[in-house]
């Protein structure tokens, strides 16, 4: 295939060292660009059969006519979610394809981290031991055995997390819009509805897409049937929750503590270093001066494992495309 060329936005050392490895099985010709697609890089794909994007690429109807008259065949996003492209608009123009599963077990242990490292203080003492202060006060966690997790979603990840959670000894209510009910009877878990996770849970985590529905589905009313002092847990997209509202919750102490490794916002900084200089973001910088948020970058995914099946199946989607013509990832257009 070391005719195909494929165009890679929004690249970082570790991606290049992933895709090469894997590309000695593939030969493709790749270009890696560490700027994103927008309008502005678009025309970097002419002369390219394959565009490669990530999570915060900008796939708009501008660009995406930008990609067709450059000759661009096909769309190949190397995450699983897709919301980034305007689907309508490029569907039976370009066929979009996605990496669906790259390392489950990846995000679920991330949760769990978040969980304990707010539950035990971690991050706090790692920082007050290093000032050689050993004392404890201001420590104090809660047995995570007997506690009730509500997992928000039970696909993959959440079923994973579900048997990490059981393990310590949790009750697991769980939601989703397509239950399945013998997973439930076989993995003692409980679906209930959303205002039962609500009001009923220690810890919430979230593991849903991001839909028209199910955006800000986290926000001041919801907020407000959740038991004082609960956990929240964003493992999934940013949007899911309203950022205000989550603010407004910590400074109540409603939400006792929030674990995110996504933002609404996170374009615009996640994977890039600004430690040089301030956050101009209000609401990103408020949720970093409280000592019971922990904020990672968009890293649950980040294992050698995940990064390696990111780059298998990107590249087998485009070989498949370029062979057979057949689509086993293609995203479809929605309803």
């Amino acid at each position: 295939m070391n005719n195909i060329s494929i165009a890679f936005y929004d690249t970082k050392p570790y991606d290049r060292c992933s895709f090469d490895g894997v590309n000695k099985s593939f030969d493709f010709r790749i270009k890696y660009f560490p700027s994103r697609l927008n309008p502005d890089t678009a025309a970097l794909s002419r002369g390219y059969d394959a565009v490669c994007i990530f999570v915060n690429d900008s796939v708009t109807p501008e660009v995406i006519d930008i990609l067709i008259e450059n000759g661009v065949r096909i769309l190949a996003l190397r995450c699983a979610g897709f919301n980034n492209v305007d689907l309508r608009y490029i569907h039976g123009k370009i066929p979009v394809v996605r990496v669906p599963a790259y390392s489950p077990y990846a995000v679920a242990e991330h949760a769990v981290a978040l969980m304990m490292s707010l539950n035990r203080k971690i991050h706090k003492a790692y920082y007050r031991t290093r000032d050689n202060n050993f004392s404890i006060n201001g420590y104090m966690g809660f047995d995570m055995h007997g506690k009730t997790a509500g997992i928000i979603g039970t696909g993959k990840i959440g079923r994973i997390l579900a048997g990490i959670l059981r393990g310590f000894g949790m009750k697991i209510l769980a939601y989703d819009l397509y239950p399945d009910e013998e997973y439930a009877r076989k993995e003692q878990i409980r679906y209930v509805p959303l205002e039962t996770i609500y009001r009923e849970s220690d810890i919430i985590s979230l593991h849903a897409p991001l839909t028209v529905e199910t955006k800000h589905m986290i926000n001041r009313e919801t907020l407000r049937l959740m038991e004082k002092g609960v956990m929240l847990i964003n493992t999934s997209r940013g949007q899911l929750i309203e950022t205000a509202a989550l603010i407004e919750g910590l400074k109540s102490q409603r939400i006792g503590s929030a674990g995110l490794d996504v933002y609404e916002e996170e374009a615009d900084y996640f994977f890039e270093d600004f430690s040089d200089r301030p956050i101009q973001d209000d609401n990103l910088a408020r949720l970093l001066t409280f000592n019971n948020v922990l904020i990672t970058s968009h890293q649950a995914f980040f294992t050698s494992e995940a990064m390696t099946n990111i780059a298998e199946t990107t590249l087998d989607n485009i070989r498949e495309f370029f062979s057979r013509g057949s689509l086993r990832n293609q995203v479809p257009c929605p309803d």
